[in-house]
């Protein structure tokens, strides 16, 4: 089934596609020609790496800065997933500082498990972060734990955590900002996931966050709203978990679209900002074709779908009515080439996007 978007104005709630509120028709596609370029090493200090999550900066607050780039590291120095604990700012030209370390044993709130940063990140105009934990102790997936959500504000410190029964496993996010208040899209790995020990189950989810009082003191999450279930997921040796997770909304705002990555498709959930009710595993708007394990998502500013492949390295851009247009291939190192090296990734102004390659710990710009 083929699911046609309609394309309407940025009405009262703008819609976050690199920093602008965009309400254009799906583009002609031109993501599958260009050039690749290292924008910087996404290493800290303290050596963490596989860098998972990638979001731009809107608006300049505290010290983040309109227009840099933050990165979460999903492991440590010794190469253990689940142990990530930096997030890191770049600039476009490559200038990179920590903009935050997060201690586990020095939370304001739960967080089972600990702390290992996940490619569920987004940064609202308000000047708070928001970015996923899902963490092990030795980075397998026999003691990955169902995490949280962590709250920083514009310096980089934890203030809050979002955590419980229906969040287990954030593992990628985007973000809906009005300003006063903003939705979450999550979704979720862990629901019966290690138990399964290696077997697929149907318990992934896509759960909205409701968060109002942006201007306050710390954000108020109003709801949590399961609005997709039933997703395939499995633990991994090689990859920790695999189950949905790139999340990317329609200019508009009136679909989400999801990565099933065990399902190898595109999935779409109508009126996710409204509803009350889960959709399921949602309509397919393309599966199969050049798509091979998706795993990051997002969407660009003349609304195709852009996702990138978890098992050879390839960029698919595909229209929202299903078609396959162009592929790229952005990652060829290792054996077979790009295998589980792409997650993050986030348009440019113009015909850019920026990603992060965990095979070589960078921040990439194809342009």
């Amino acid at each position: 089934m083929k699911l046609l978007v309609k394309i309407k104005a940025c009405a009262t709630v703008a819609i976050l596609v690199a920093g602008c509120c965009v309400s254009v028709s799906a583009q002609a596609g031109g993501f599958h020609t260009g050039s690749i370029s290292v924008v910087a090493s996404t290493v800290p200090a303290n050596g963490d790496v596989n860098p998972y999550g990638l979001v731009k900066v809107a608006k300049s607050s505290g010290t983040l800065e309109k227009g840099n780039l933050l990165v979460s590291n999903f492991n440590d120095s010794d190469n253990l997933q689940g142990t990530g604990t930096t997030i890191v700012q770049i600039t476009p030209d490559g200038s990179t500082t920590l903009f935050a370390q997060i201690d586990a044993n020095n939370l304001p709130g739960p967080c089972p498990g600990g702390v290992g940063l996940t490619t569920a990140l987004a940064v609202l105009r308000s000047g708070w972060v928001i970015v996923g934990s899902l963490p092990t102790t030795d980075g397998t997936a026999a003691t990955a734990q169902a995490g949280c959500l962590l709250v920083l504000d514009n310096s980089g410190k934890v203030v809050e955590t979002f955590y419980g029964s229906l969040i287990n496993g954030p593992w990628d996010m985007t973000a809906q900002d009005s300003g006063d208040s903003a939705n979450l899209f999550v979704t979720n790995v862990l629901n019966g996931t290690v138990a399964g020990g290696g077997n697929v189950v149907h318990g992934g989810t896509v759960t909205r966050l409701t968060l109002t009082g942006l201007h306050g003191a710390m954000p108020t999450l109003q709801a949590i709203t399961v609005i997709g279930s039933g997703f395939a997921e499995r633990t991994d040796p090689a990859a920790l978990v695999i189950g949905p997770t790139g999340v990317g909304l329609s200019p508009n705002a009136d679909v989400l679209y999801v990565a099933d990555s065990l399902h190898n498709r595109v999935a779409a959930i109508p009126d996710p900002v409204f509803r009350d009710t889960s959709a399921g595993t949602g309509a397919t708007v393309t599966a199969g074709g050049s798509l091979n394990d998706p795993l990051g998502l997002t969407v660009a500013p003349g609304g195709n779908i852009l996702t990138v492949n978890g098992n050879n390295g390839l960029l698919v851009e595909t229209t929202p009515d299903g078609n396959q247009i162009g592929t790229k291939l952005l990652d060829s190192s290792g054996s077979p080439p790009g295998a589980g090296a792409l997650f993050g990734l986030t348009p440019t102004s113009g015909m850019g996007l920026y990603y992060v390659d965990d095979a070589t710990n960078t921040l990439n710009l194809f342009k």
